[in-house]
């Protein structure tokens, strides 16, 4: 795993952004086309929004959606379908994207997006850490073993405490018990993982992931297994680094 610390969130973006769409060309110009996973929530901001900024051949790429709550509607603030097709998919030209419908029943929609994935090899995964080290939405203890690419998962009382205290939802309450997820091994067999961690308040899953043994209570330690991953950090993110 590779680590790159910038002094603000909006350099961090700049750069994720930069060696994204340098990885994503590079697809286009080896394979004539790429596949490539997104993800949602605060710490994607500033990528996303220097990403789609970028010369790519959006008409030769493919898109997944990395996860999504199970019965909430696109039209909700908090809707990654919603968060998505705002701030990316309806940006780009792209060629395809494949959401995660929370609306749909979810063994189907798992096998589903798991078809179609599987023709799909990922060539480039934007990513995230979440304050309890989850990478999507796989919470610790973190299922490490399963080759199924999507998964039904239940969010823990931290991710949920992280989802309202971003301003998504009013109350825990709200927050969704379950959500659609990929899966680690998903995850890992991109070729290329991107990962974009701003703010202070994960430092504590930064510091475990990069410094700490791999471990399924640490979810997104399992990226120092891949040796193809970069992950991008602010003052805040990276301040219990040694």
């Amino acid at each position: 795993m590779n680590v790159i610390i910038s002094k603000t969130k909006e350099e961090l973006g700049h750069k994720a952004a930069l060696n994204g769409s340098k990885l994503i060309n590079e697809a286009i110009k080896k394979n004539g086309k790429a596949n490539i996973i997104v993800a949602t929530g605060a710490s994607q901001f500033e990528m996303l929004s220097e990403l789609i900024k970028i010369d790519i051949d959006w008409s030769k790429v493919t898109g997944f959606h990395l996860d999504e709550y199970i019965g909430l509607p696109i039209t909700h603030p908090a809707s990654f379908r919603k968060y998505l097709k705002e701030r990316f998919v309806d940006k780009i030209n792209i060629n395809q994207f494949f959401y995660v419908n929370g609306d749909s029943e979810p063994t189907q929609e798992c096998d589903r997006l798991a078809n179609i994935i599987n023709q799909h090899p990922i060539d480039v995964a934007f990513v995230g850490i979440g304050e309890n080290s989850h990478l999507a939405f796989n919470d610790p203890p973190a299922d490490f073993e399963t080759t199924e690419p999507y998964l039904v998962v239940e969010l823990d009382e931290d991710c949920k405490k992280q989802q309202m205290g971003e301003g998504w939802f009013k109350t825990i309450d709200d927050v969704p018990q379950k959500a659609i997820s990929m899966s680690i091994k998903q995850i890992m067999k991109s070729k290329n993982i991107i990962c974009t961690v701003p703010d202070s308040r994960k430092a504590w899953a930064v510091q475990n992931a990069v410094e700490g043994n791999v471990t399924n209570q640490i979810p997104a330690s399992i990226l120092q297994n891949h040796k193809n991953s970069w992950l991008y950090l602010d003052e805040g993110s990276a301040a219990n680094l040694a």
